[in-house]
C-alpha cells in the first residue's frame, strides 16, 4: 500500500489511497514525463537528470520525492523507471523491519534497476544504516555467524537508483537525506491543473465531462489529483443513475451534495470537527484528544485527515494551548462568534487559566 495506511483514513476526500482504488490508480497513471500534469519545475529537473544519465550510459542519481500524499510521488517513481528504461522494485519503509530484509532486496537487484522505497522516513534504524553504504558505495556488509567467531562479508551490488518517497521530510536523518543526488518537492495543484487531470482521467474512463463540470469538481478536491479522480468517479455514478450520464456543473453540484462534499471541499468529518469546535467549545482553544472524543473519531484520524486541510484553508489554527477556530470558520458555517471579553480578568482567574493551559494537550 502506498503513501500511508489508508485503512485508517477511508474518507471520500482523504488523500490516502484505498485498497479498492489501487487497480483504478494504475490505469490512470501517466507513463512518461510528457503525460504527467503539473509539478512543472520537478518535471523539468527530472527530465534533465534522466536525459544526462542516458547520454552517459549510467544510472541516475538517487532521487528523494517529498510532499503530501496523493500528489504523484509513486507515479513519478514509475516514470523514472520507464524513462530510463529499467525494471522497478517497489517496497516501503514499514515493510523493512530488519537489516537482513534490506540486504535480501539489495542483493537481488539488477544493473540499473530502480528501487522505490515509499514512506522512507519509517525505515528501521539498522536497515537505514545499511542503506547509507549501499547508496554511496553500492556495497553492503553482511555479518556471518555470532559472537567472537562472527565475520563481516562485503557484498557488492550492481549500481541502482533509489527513489525514496516521504510525506515527512523532516523525519529523515541528515546522513540519509544528504545521500540523495536530487530532492523534488511536490506542491498542491491549482484548479486549472486539476481540470486537465480530470479531462485526462475522463477520457481514460470514458466519462462524458463538460468544462464547467470539471471546473466544479476541481474546486472541491483540495489541490490533490487523487481526490479529483475519486470525486470524478463518484459524480459519474450519480450522472449514470440520476441524470443522462454527462457530468455537467449542475450534476456535479447535486452529486457532491449527496456525498457531503461542500464548495470548499470539506466533507462530513471536516464539518464535524469545525462544528464541535464552534458549538461545544466556543471556538477553542481545545486539545486534540478532547476534540476527537467530541466527534467520535480517533485523535490520529482528526490530526492526519481533517486538520491539515482545515489549517491550510485558514479555518483552524494549531496553538500551544490547543486548536482554535478562525473567523473564516464561523463565517463558513454561518455561525456568529461569541462576543469578546470586555473586562480584564482578575489575578486569581489569570493564575487558574495558566495552570489549566499547562494541563491542556496541544
Amino acid at each position: 500500500m502506498t503513501e500511508g495506511n489508508s485503512a485508517e483514513h477511508a474518507t471520500l476526500t482523504s488523500p490516502f489511497v484505498e485498497q479498492t482504488e489501487e487497480a483504478v490508480e494504475k490505469t490512470l497513471r501517466p507513463h512518461n514525463l510528457g503525460e504527467f500534469i503539473g509539478q512543472e519545475r520537478v518535471r523539468e529537473q527530472l527530465s534533465l537528470i534522466l536525459e544526462a544519465a542516458r547520454r552517459r550510459g549510467s544510472v541516475p542519481d538517487h532521487v528523494l520525492l517529498c510532499g503530501p500524499p496523493g500528489l504523484g510521488k509513486t507515479t513519478l517513481a514509475m516514470i523514472i523507471a520507464a524513462e530510463m528504461p529499467a525494471p522497478i522494485r517497489v517496497t516501503s519503509g514499514p515493510a523493512i523491519q530488519h537489516a537482513g530484509d534490506l540486504a535480501a532486496i539489495l542483493s537481488s537487484l539488477t544493473q540499473g534497476e530502480v528501487l522505490f522505497l515509499d514512506e522512507i522516513h519509517r525505515l528501521a534504524r539498522p536497515a537505514e544504516e545499511m542503506l547509507y553504504m549501499a547508496m554511496e558505495d553500492f556495497r553492503v556488509d553482511v555479518v556471518v555467524g555470532k559472537g567472537p567467531g562472527a565475520t563481516t562479508v562485503p557484498l557488492h551490488i550492481p549500481p541502482f537508483t533509489l527513489v525514496g518517497a516521504t510525506t515527512r521530510a523532516g523525519l529523515l536523518p541528515s546522513p540519509l537525506r544528504d545521500r540523495f543526488g536530487f530532492t523534488g518537492h511536490l506542491d498542491f495543484y491549482d484548479p486549472a491543473e486539476l481540470e486537465q487531470v480530470l479531462h485526462r482521467s475522463a477520457g481514460l474512463l470514458e466519462i462524458s465531462l463538460t468544462a464547467d463540470g470539471a471546473a466544479e469538481i476541481a474546486s472541491r478536491c483540495r489541490g490533490t489529483p487523487r481526490i479529483a479522480n475519486r470525486l470524478l468517479r463518484r459524480v459519474r455514478d450519480y450522472a449514470q443513475v440520476r441524470a443522462d450520464g454527462v457530468v455537467t456543473q449542475q450534476v456535479s453540484v447535486e452529486a457532491l451534495a449527496v456525498y457531503e462534499v461542500d464548495e470548499l471541499g470539506l466533507d462530513r468529518l471536516d464539518r464535524a470537527v469545525l462544528t464541535a469546535l464552534l458549538r461545544l467549545f466556543s471556538g477553542g482553544p481545545v486539545g486534540l484528544s478532547t476534540l476527537a472524543v467530541a466527534v467520535g473519531e480517533e485523535p490520529e484520524t482528526v490530526a492526519e485527515v481533517a486538520e491539515p486541510f482545515l489549517v491550510r484553508s485558514g479555518l483552524l489554527a494549531r496553538t500551544p494551548r490547543g486548536r482554535i477556530a478562525t473567523p473564516a470558520a464561523w463565517a463558513h458555517l454561518g455561525l456568529t462568534p461569541p462576543p469578546a471579553e470586555t473586562t480584564a480578568p482578575s489575578a486569581t482567574s489569570s493564575t487558574a487559566n495558566l495552570f489549566d493551559d499547562l494541563g491542556q494537550e496541544p
